[in-house]
């Protein structure tokens, strides 16, 4: 990325800025090295409750100030949270960026922890929406069945108990350990001049403190697990998954073009075999994750109780598949082209190019250019593909997980998969 310029503050705040000067927009954003990954089980929660409270008013604005001031700017303003990463991220004009740029730094550096209680009330909302949502709640079950208790097996949005209960000085306190100078990255793409922003944070950031708590390592030894929560639902939502691979895998090229392949477009194998040729389901695909020293993949596939048992059949019949003959030269080739094709697109906008930009230099994998990017995928082979299937996708790493109405009915639907080695234990 070659207009791209990155200032680290006394402090130990990066501002990083990507120029593009075809446009008249800002995509700002706070990056935050916090989320579900840091937290014990009696904090499980705390990084999605404080990015919500945030946005409750902070030491020169008021909650409802907040909204007007971006209502009036035409502006877009919102945040998330992840397994290790907390943002908090803005779209604007840039007559408006110092303005914005004001605001969201008081947000982030100094809020108030007003409303609580209200706050917390939404969150419950959240938390029992979200569980009555299975297609949802099946990922965060697959989290636990191949994370067991460690903390990238347990949910983003936490736990009903630590939202109602955690008192107002504990949550400041989680947030002043975390939201440290050192633990933050600036991130701007559009229409932005660097030594300006750079000039602002400097007057806004705080002076260096504490390191932030490093999480917890890697889990261990893990083994496949079957899991399975009975709901009163039409379909069975099931999950297969196991570890995958690290952000900073040079790997994970060649693991986007087998996911690509697998299941991760409308031509791959999943959704050709699942759907298109047998209508097993309406939904099914492929899916990866990267943390920084492991990663998950796994494969999704929503299906009613009459068409379970064939489902998993024909995925049972796709991941033997895949390890014997992970692509074809001509998949192979459509699969490059696809990502290489997604690449270039998605940073036409201003938004994706911060968030590339604010989340590689938190978590510290190199900023490469397109080009450099298309030479990784290109660089892929037909036998680093057949190494990571047979790594990744092998019959005794992958776990099970499944919400549906009988769990009699899901076990016995297992059997091609169990057959075949996969969530044997």
């Amino acid at each position: 990325m070659s207009d791209h310029r990155i200032t680290e503050l006394d402090s130990g705040v990066r501002i990083v800025t990507e120029a593009m000067p075809s446009v008249r927009s800002v995509s700002l954003g706070y990056w935050i090295g916090t989320g579900s990954r840091g937290e014990d089980s009696a904090q499980a929660g705390l990084s999605h409750l404080i990015e919500h409270l945030l946005f409750k008013g902070s030491s020169r604005y008021a909650s409802l100030e907040i909204d007007q001031i971006f209502d009036g700017m035409g502006a877009e303003l919102n945040a998330g949270t992840g397994k290790e990463t907390t943002s908090v991220y803005a779209r604007v004009i840039d007559e408006h960026v110092d303005l914005a740029f004001d605001v969201m730094s008081d947000m982030v550096w100094k809020p108030t922890f007003a409303d609580v209680d209200s706050e917390r009330e939404v969150i419950l909302e959240e938390i029992a929406m979200y569980e009555d949502d299975p297609q949802d709640r099946v990922f965060d079950v697959l989290g636990e069945a191949v994370f067991g208790n460690h903390p990238l097996g347990r949910s983003i949005i936490g736990t009903a108990d630590v939202v109602a209960k955690t008192p107002v000085d504990q949550i400041a306190s989680f947030h002043g350990e975390r939201y440290v100078p050192g633990n933050i990255v600036i991130a701007a793409a559009g229409a932005v001049d660097h030594d300006a922003l750079v000039a602002m944070a400097a007057a806004h950031a705080p002076s260096a403190g504490a390191s932030a708590p490093s999480p917890d390592p890697a889990p261990q030894a893990l083994v496949p697990r079957v899991r399975f929560e009975r709901r009163d639902t039409e379909q069975y939502h099931v999950t297969l998954g196991g570890p995958g691979l690290a952000r900073y895998d040079e790997r994970r090229y060649a693991l986007r073009v087998l996911d690509t392949i697998f299941g991760g477009t409308s031509s791959s194998r999943l959704f050709q075999e699942v759907r298109e040729k047998r209508g097993l389901a309406y939904s099914v695909y492929s899916f990866t994750g990267q943390y920084a020293d492991t990663g998950q993949v796994g494969l999704y596939v929503g299906t009613r109780a009459d068409n379970l048992a064939a489902a998993l059949e024909v995925v049972a019949t796709e991941l033997d598949r895949l390890g014997r003959e992970p692509a074809t030269a001509e998949e192979l080739l459509r699969a490059k082209e696809n990502l290489k094709g997604r690449v270039v697109l998605s940073l036409e906008s201003t938004s994706a190019r911060m968030n590339r930009l604010g989340s590689a230099v938190l978590t510290g994998t190199p900023l490469l250019s397109v080009d450099e990017v298309v030479e990784k995928i290109d660089a892929v082979s037909l036998d680093d593909l057949a190494e990571l299937a047979g790594e990744l996708y092998g019959a005794t790493r992958l776990s099970v997980a499944g919400i549906g109405p009988d769990d009699t009915a899901f076990r016995g639907a297992l059997g091609p998969l169990i057959a075949d080695g996969v969530a044997s234990a």
